[in-house]
């Protein structure tokens, strides 16, 4: 399984995923599921991946292919060619659907699904930032204020923070801690979702390719942080009153 996550605020987008992917429980390995594209000066594009591994893997060669060929790539389309996030969005649909139904024949004789799920996010300049899910049936949805964020996976366990504590307000710093948060929950709930964890983080009207942080288990900060966590929830709930009763005490033996 996996947990993938974007995560948009005011000041950008940041994008976390765990890296943990297994078929059955002799077969546990990593694989990076956070791509980018910066296929021109003015736009600037980042995938989070789940589901079928090589699904992905062709969508993804596929998209490098077509900027290379651009114009010529098939149809003429491109992440280059588009002049709207949504556009892209449109295009990578198309081509992940068209790689499931090629592969669709073979894949169901073994019992196997091909699909794979999206998130894509980043910009276009004279555009705002846009954050976008694409579905294995090619249509899409859109982060918005309201639900700033969109995720893929294994996505129950690091979805209550996000409710409680998402907000466009928030830093960029902020929202990759929140990010963290959502996925350090998901690693101690589900063994099938694991670290390392990575991170992009863009920032708003940049159009560079955006940060890149990767946190093994170990590494200090996510340490701490998990820590820390853990026993402020444990702290906080201490401070919960008590459960009230509804039971009345009983009568004394002997009145």
């Amino acid at each position: 399984m996996t947990y993938c996550l974007g995560l948009q605020v005011d000041a950008g987008i940041v994008f976390a995923a765990d890296t943990r992917t297994n078929a059955g429980v002799d077969y546990v390995t990593s694989y990076r599921k956070i791509h980018t594209f910066r296929p021109a000066d003015d736009r600037v594009f980042v995938l989070l991946s789940a589901g079928n591994l090589a699904t992905t893997r062709e969508l993804i060669d596929q998209i490098g292919r077509d900027i290379e060929q651009a114009p010529g790539s098939p149809n003429g389309a491109s992440l280059l060619s588009a002049s709207y996030l949504f556009e892209a969005a449109e295009y990578v649909g198309r081509v992940s659907r068209q790689i499931q139904e090629r592969h669709e024949p073979a894949l169901s004789r073994s019992g196997v699904s091909g699909e794979t799920s999206i998130i894509l996010g980043g910009q276009i300049q004279g555009r705002p930032p846009g954050l976008l899910l694409v579905y294995p049936q090619g249509n899409y949805i859109a982060a918005s204020p309201e639900t700033p964020y969109l995720q893929i996976g294994e996505t129950k366990y690091g979805k209550p923070i996000l409710d409680r504590l998402a907000d466009t307000r928030h830093s960029l710093s902020q929202a990759a801690t929140l990010a963290m948060v959502s996925l350090e929950a998901t690693v101690r709930s589900n063994v099938t979702v694991g670290t390392p964890l990575d991170f992009a983080l863009y920032r708003r009207d940049s159009l560079a390719l955006p940060e890149s942080i990767r946190m093994e288990q170990e590494t200090p900060y996510y340490r701490s942080a998990s820590e820390f966590w853990q026993t402020g929830i444990v702290d906080m709930f201490s401070r919960l009153q008590p459960f009230p009763s509804q039971q009345q005490p009983g009568p004394q033996q002997g009145q």
